[in-house]
């Protein structure tokens, strides 16, 4: 099945001139498109004229499905959206409150040609819709602002059912959908230490690739704990054979003084592909609940891949919470931040039209190295995650860049199952698990 079509509407190359030296000693911009969340981001004031020097960066990413984009048109009279970008001065763009903080001084309006984009539909190829300097408020003030519309095609894959209850996973297009992989979830109990899944005699066994990982004072812990562990799911392709699979590494276990997993102690998965008539470690999932004032908590995470499948070096990908409630969405998403890649005719520049989603350098997010944009670049992927005690059918979004083969789109799937299991790891000891999750204590 064909991939699902998106489209991305990168913002960047921020700067802003004043007649005057400004009174503000920090701005920034208020970005927003009907339907969507706001995003802001902070913005350097720079000299008047033709010495202005203006960053190589994308600041912010609005992302739209063909849904969203012929949602939009039907609510527009001549097929256009509006990107409004509001200046504020004072204030930060950060921490609680930032929108309404700083005093608003100015706003720019960008049109959007989504008749076109519908149009472009299939076609890898950028359209730069604005880029230059653009004046406002009468004051002589003006802002530098690039808006370039991107094609961003993406895999869509659904789970059938909560993936504690083994469910098929459905690739998805539209209103058309087709079963791509089946889920096996498995508990071993506590007296087994293999990450071997139960789903098929002929699974190869994770054992020895969880020994590499394990800290030997995990190993020791054979006694009888208040924890979670012992929990896995295979996915398989439509032929039974697995193509990837997700295994609790770290026992999930409440830390001391407290009813739940604290950052402090997170649990962790290790998600793995097939290689060579064994399992190899893709990546690592940790995760942990974070209490946000009375009555409320997150679930944090931190997802970092693993090079050629071995070693104890790991890339940092993503990290964020959240909320264990209402549940979210899980994103990896390298596509704001500085331009740190440089192509084969040099650095890129988010207004030329030589590139595409896959293989544009167009930079990090915050915390992830060099080597996390060679491998990934762009949109990685996406899962939404359902809230504590609630039912959750996972939606995984991959970037095609992304996905060569089976193994590939299946990493993600199981990727995006352990998380929504991590919501139930991570709940509070003093409740039980729901009846697929619990663990047959041994007489």
């Amino acid at each position: 099945m064909d991939p699902c079509p998106f489209v991305q509407f990168l913002v960047g190359n921020l700067a802003l001139t004043m007649p005057e030296m400004p009174s503000y000693k920090s701005f920034y911009c208020r970005f927003k498109i009907r339907g969507l969340p706001s995003q802001i981001s902070d913005i350097k004031v720079v000299a008047a004229g033709g010495d202005a020097v203006v960053e190589n960066r994308v600041n912010v990413c609005f992302t739209l499905s063909k849904l969203e984009v012929e949602k939009l048109i039907e609510k527009s009279s001549k097929g256009c959206s509006e990107l409004k970008i509001d200046i504020r001065g004072g204030g930060s763009s950060r921490g609680c409150g930032g929108f309404g903080r700083g005093k608003l001084i100015g706003c720019v309006v960008v049109q959007l040609d989504l008749k076109n984009v519908v149009e472009n539909w299939g076609i890898n190829k950028a359209t730069v819709v604005q880029n230059g300097w653009v004046a406002f408020g009468g004051s002589g003030a003006k802002l530098h602002v690039t808006v370039r519309a991107e094609p961003d095609p993406r895999f869509v894959f659904r789970f059938d059912g909560e993936p504690e209850c083994s469910p098929q996973v459905f690739q998805v297009n539209g209103n058309v959908k087709q079963p791509v992989f089946s889920c096996k979830f498995a508990l071993r109990n506590s007296g087994e230490w293999g990450l071997r899944s139960r789903s098929s005699p002929s699974e190869p066994s994770t054992s020895s690739v969880a020994s590499c990982f394990r800290s030997p004072a995990v190993e020791d812990q054979r006694k009888p704990l208040k924890e979670r562990k012992g929990w896995s799911i295979t996915i398989h392709d439509l032929s039974g054979s697995p193509v990837a699979a997700a295994s609790i590494l770290t026992p999930f276990v409440p830390s001391e003084g407290s009813d739940c997993v604290t950052k402090s102690n997170p649990g962790a998965w290790l998600i793995l592909q097939p290689g060579h008539g064994t399992w190899k470690p893709w990546a690592r999932l940790e995760a942990w609940r974070e209490r946000r004032g009375i009555g409320r908590s997150s679930l944090g995470y931190k997802f970092d891949l693993i090079p050629d499948g071995g070693g104890i070096d790991t890339i940092s990908l993503a990290s964020s919470t959240i909320d264990a409630t209402s549940g979210g969405k899980f994103s990896v998403d390298i596509t704001t931040g500085p331009s740190l890649m440089t192509s084969p005719t040099g650095s890129f520049d988010l207004w030329s039209c030589s590139g595409s989603s896959s293989n544009s350098d167009l930079g990090s997010t915050s915390g992830s190295g060099s080597w996390g944009h060679i491998l990934y670049r762009g949109f990685v992927m996406s899962s939404t995650v359902g809230g504590y005690r609630k039912c959750s059918k996972p939606e995984v979004e991959v970037g095609v860049q992304h996905v060569s083969c089976t193994e590939d789109a299946a990493a993600f799937v199981a990727l995006a199952a352990a998380l929504d299991l991590s919501v139930d790891a991570c709940g509070p000891f003093s409740r039980n698990l729901r009846k697929e999750l619990r663990q047959q204590i041994p007489e």
